[in-house]
């Protein structure tokens, strides 16, 4: 095939300067019928050939065709690429020829034979206020000081791009439902309808065609905000591309750099701020904000309810030897008077609550590891006072001991000195019970001064604490042992002297 250049010399050479066709193929090296053909057609450049020929290829061809048919029915991961196809031709087959030669071949085939085909996908243009998609992704962010693995829930409306994203420590059903509420709240409305993937906290069997059995609490979920679900084909993530291009972003976004926040919800609090911010931008492509645009569907949005889903589960649990009860494979503490009963709890997002019947007797943050446990160390105190030779390995307290101020050391160093080991101990876990009625900073400031006036008794520390909140007046400090009279009445002396001063 000639190029376009010897195309023009050929028909200039021809027309311009009437030499002839044996002479213009003699001076181009082309044949006589190429100089024919350049002269009577419109150049068309280079054709691609409808038969590739594969000399060193060729024999091996067929073999090929069978590995990759045989890959149709293995999984995607476990199938042929091009160069462990090279790689088995020349150890099993004894081929000579190039990488690059297979390489071109196999991606052909593959085409052909129907082994991993590229898809050709539809442009869509969603309905105004009809739909939202919800994903997970995985994220890390610095909580309290801790590197932490977190699961981030993203909500996408599908026409104005509008989005939700919160992050939890897991992908509890509890959380998902929380993520939802949470979720509708910010879009101000339910969407007709949610695109999930197959979740097992919605789905509990995927059937055939688009037919699912759901999750039972799901069901009552679904049923209180009267959202239509619909799930997508197993492995085709695709058929709610705009919200798994928003765990993405997000991530690339809004967590990067790795973001520090004191607490899950201050770091929820920073994401809401990005999401609000979020509702200025113009996608691309478009002529309007997202917040322009999510005003033309907000009018299409189920209203909210009254209250919100309760999302709470309640279990029966019993107490063990060690005053706890276990809960998703974690231990939480209870008073020890309930040690052996009978209990029943409250499981939120966030916060579990323990009863013996209509009473709330503890309450903890959840926890959503394994092998974990979450003691109130006011359960333990009392019968650490019985038992003082457990101070120092009592689980409950070593905890605690890791936070508390460093004057609680010296003023416990001072007690045992004072009184022994023993009664100095109990005498400063009598402080440790104030805890229960007074503020911690109000103690600690108590204890600072307690250590400045060389005191070395816990009712004196409780004194102090009891003079700087105003709670007595400081001229009449009962001690120990000791009763305060009332106020002498001195006016009998007025009389005495006639008045007179």
């Amino acid at each position: 095939m000639i190029n376009v250049d010897q195309y023009e010399y050929i028909r200039t050479a021809y027309r311009s300067y009437d030499k002839k066709i044996r002479e213009i193929a003699k001076e181009t090296g082309h044949s006589r019928n190429t100089v024919r053909k350049a002269l009577r057609k419109e150049y068309i450049g280079y054709s691609e050939r409808q038969n590739q020929p594969y000399p060193i290829l060729g024999p091996y061809l067929k073999i090929i065709d069978n590995w990759l048919e045989q890959d149709k029915d293995k999984p995607k991961k476990q199938r042929h690429t091009g160069t462990r196809i090279y790689n088995r031709l020349k150890s099993e087959k004894g081929y000579t020829g190039s990488l690059s030669t297979v390489l071109h071949y196999v991606k052909t085939a593959r085409q052909r034979i129907g082994v991993n085909p590229k898809q050709v996908f539809i442009p869509l243009e969603a309905e105004v206020g009809q739909e939202a998609e919800i994903d997970w992704g995985s994220c890390i962010a610095v909580i309290g000081g801790h590197e932490e693995r977190l699961k981030i829930f993203c909500m996408r409306s599908k026409y104005s791009g509008k989005h939700f994203v919160r992050c939890y420590p897991c992908e509890r059903q509890q959380a998902f439902f929380d993520a939802h509420i949470h979720g509708f709240a910010f879009f101000g409305g339910v969407f007709p309808v949610l695109i999930y993937d197959n979740l097992t906290t919605a789905v509990q069997k995927v059937l055939s065609g688009k037919k699912r059995i759901l999750q039972e609490e799901y069901k009552k979920f679904n049923a209180y905000y009267n959202f239509n679900a619909k799930f997508c084909n197993p492995a085709k993530g695709h058929e709610k591309g705009g919200v798994e291009g928003l765990v993405g972003f997000a991530r690339r976004n809004y967590m990067v750099p790795v973001p520090k926040a004191s607490t899950l919800e201050e770091l929820n609090k920073m994401l809401l701020e990005q999401c609000i911010k979020y509702g200025e931008h113009t996608i691309q492509g478009r002529d309007k904000t997202v917040n322009e645009l999510y005003k033309e569907e907000q009018k299409y949005l189920y209203a909210l309810p009254e209250e919100e889903f309760s999302n709470v589960q309640s279990v029966s649990v019993k107490a063990d030897k060690y005053s706890t009860v276990m809960i998703d494979k974690n231990r939480y503490s209870v008073p020890i008077k309930y040690a052996y009963l009978k209990l029943n709890a409250v499981l939120k997002v966030s916060i579990i609550e323990i009863y013996r019947g209509n009473k709330k007797i503890s309450e903890h943050k959840r926890l959503y590891n394994v092998n974990r446990w979450s003691l109130d160390p006011f359960h333990y105190l009392n019968l650490i006072q019985q038992r003082p030779e457990s101070f120092s390995s009592a689980r409950p307290l070593k905890y605690w001991r890791k936070t508390w101020p460093e004057n609680y050391n010296k003023l416990l160093e001072k007690f045992c000195k004072s009184h022994g080991e023993t009664n100095g101990t109990r005498k400063f876990i009598n402080v440790l019970l104030l805890h229960k009625e007074y503020n911690a900073a109000d103690i600690e400031a108590a204890v600072s001064k307690a250590l400045l006036l060389n005191v070395s008794d816990s009712e004196s520390v409780k004194q102090i604490l009891l003079t700087s909140i105003n709670k007595i007046s400081p001229e009449y400090i009962p001690l120990p042992g000791w009763e305060v009279l009332p106020s002498p009445n001195v006016s009998v002396y007025d009389k005495i002297s006639g008045g007179a001063v």
